[in-house]
C-alpha cells in the first residue's frame, strides 16, 4: 500500500494539475488507473503507452502538443531518463506510480537517481513492502473523492491484473450484477461480467487511434458499467471492435487449447502465432487459468521481433535467465506474469533455454 503523506503528496499533485497528460500502459491496469484519477479531478487527457517496455522520449512530444503543465505515468515500469530530462527542461513535474519490482529487470529500468522534478511512488519500497495493482494505487488516492462511484472501475483494474482488491465484495453491494462468491482474481475474470468488461477494454485499447480516443472521452463520462456492457449510438465502435477481435481471439485460443490438451505431462505450453493483432497477454492468462500446473509461453511474431508473454510460479527469474546473452532481448515483469521480446531467430533458442529452466 501506499503511506498516508503519498496519498497525501499524490492528492496535492493532482490538485495543482490545471492541464494535466496521464500516460499509461496499454492494458486494463493502467486504463482504469487513468480513468480514476482523471474522474477524481475532471481534468486532463489520457494517453496509452504502446511500446515495450520502455516508454521512451518520443512520448514527450504529446507533452507539447497537449500544453500540458503536469506528467503522470502510470503502470510503466521503464521509463527512459531522456523523457525525463525533457520534462526538467521544461519544468514540467513528472508524477510516476508503478508497482512493478525494477530490480530485476534486463534493461535501463532499475531505478535511477531521478531529476528533482520526478515524484515516484511504489509501494515495493515501502515498509512494509507490497506490489497491488496501480489501479488499487490510484484508487486508495481519491478514496476521499469519487470513492463509491468509481468502486466497479477499481476492481476491474484490480482483477484484470490478476488481484482480487480487499473491497471487492463491497461490490455486490452498489453493483450485485457485477459480483459472485469467488476469492481467485481468474475465477473473477473467466466466470463473471467483470472479466467481459476486462476485454472490452484489452480490445478496445488495440483499435486505431482516432477510436481509442473517442473510447476514453466515453469512458470519462460514464455512470455505470451498464453504459459499457450494454450496446448504445455512444459505444458502438467499442462493441464493433470487440466482437472483431474476439472471434480472431477464440480462433487462437482454440489452437492453443489443442495443443494444452494434448501435451500430457509436460510441463511448458508452447504457443506462437502471427498477423495483425497482438493478444498474446490475454491468451497466456486464460491459458494459466485453464492449465495452471504448467508454464504458458505464447509468442506473437511480427517482422524482426517476437513479442512474449509468459505464465508460471515465479517465472521471472527463469524468463531473465533464459534471454541472457541473447542479442538486443528484453524482459521483465512480474513474479508469475512476465513479458519477453526478442529477435525471431532467436525464439527456438529462448524456448530451448526456458523448457531446460524449468525441468533442471
Amino acid at each position: 500500500m501506499l503511506t498516508d503523506n503519498q496519498i497525501q503528496e499524490i492528492r496535492e499533485h493532482l490538485n495543482n494539475a490545471q492541464n494535466p497528460v496521464f500516460f499509461f500502459d496499454n492494458d486494463p491496469d493502467g486504463l482504469c488507473s487513468f480513468l480514476l484519477l482523471q474522474r477524481y479531478i475532471e481534468r486532463g487527457k489520457g494517453v496509452a503507452v504502446k511500446s515495450y517496455p520502455e516508454m521512451n522520449a518520443s512520448y514527450f512530444r504529446k507533452v507539447s502538443e497537449l500544453k500540458a503543465d503536469y506528467v503522470f505515468i502510470l503502470d510503466k515500469p521503464v521509463v527512459g531518463i531522456d523523457f525525463f530530462n525533457e520534462a526538467a527542461e521544461k519544468n514540467i513535474p513528472v508524477v510516476w506510480i508503478d508497482h512493478h519490482d525494477n530490480s530485476h529487470s534486463t534493461t535501463s529500468s532499475d531505478i535511477i537517481k531521478l531529476p528533482e522534478n520526478v515524484y515516484y511512488y511504489n509501494p515495493i519500497f515501502n515498509t512494509p513492502s507490497s506490489s497491488e495493482p496501480t489501479t488499487s494505487l490510484c484508487y486508495q488516492v481519491i478514496s476521499e473523492g469519487r470513492k463509491k462511484e468509481d468502486l466497479w472501475i477499481a476492481v476491474v483494474g484490480c482483477v484484470a491484473d490478476w488481484n482480487v482488491p480487499n473491497f471487492y465484495k463491497h461490490i455486490k453491494e452498489t453493483h450485485p450484477e457485477l459480483y459472485i462468491n469467488a476469492s481467485e482474481a481468474p475465477e473473477i475474470l473467466f466466470n463473471s461480467e467483470i472479466g467481459k468488461i476486462v476485454r472490452m477494454l484489452s480490445f478496445g485499447l488495440k483499435d486505431r487511434t482516432t477510436n481509442v480516443v473517442n473510447m476514453l472521452k466515453y469512458l470519462m463520462k460514464v455512470k455505470s458499467p451498464q453504459d459499457i456492457l450494454v450496446e448504445n449510438a455512444k459505444n458502438r465502435a467499442m462493441h464493433e471492435k470487440f466482437e472483431n477481435i474476439n472471434k480472431k481471439y477464440l480462433k487462437f485460443f482454440e489452437k492453443a487449447m489443442e495443443i494444452g490438451k494434448s501435451m500430457g505431462k509436460k510441463k511448458m505450453l508452447f504457443f506462437q502465432y502471427g498477423g495483425d493483432l497482438s493478444i498474446s497477454s490475454d491468451i497466456s492468462n486464460e491459458l494459466r487459468y485453464n492449465f495452471p500446473n504448467k508454464v504458458i509461453v505464447v509468442a506473437y511474431m511480427k517482422g524482426a521481433k517476437a513479442n512474449i508473454s509468459v505464465r508460471g510460479d515465479k517465472i521471472r527469474a527463469a524468463t531473465l535467465r533464459a534471454i541472457s546473452e541473447l542479442e538486443g532481448a528484453t524482459a521483465g515483469g512480474h513474479e508469475d506474469a512476465t513479458g519477453a521480446k526478442v529477435n525471431i531467430e532467436d525464439l527456438e533458442k529462448f524456448r530451448e533455454r526456458l523448457e531446460r529452466e524449468i525441468i533442471d
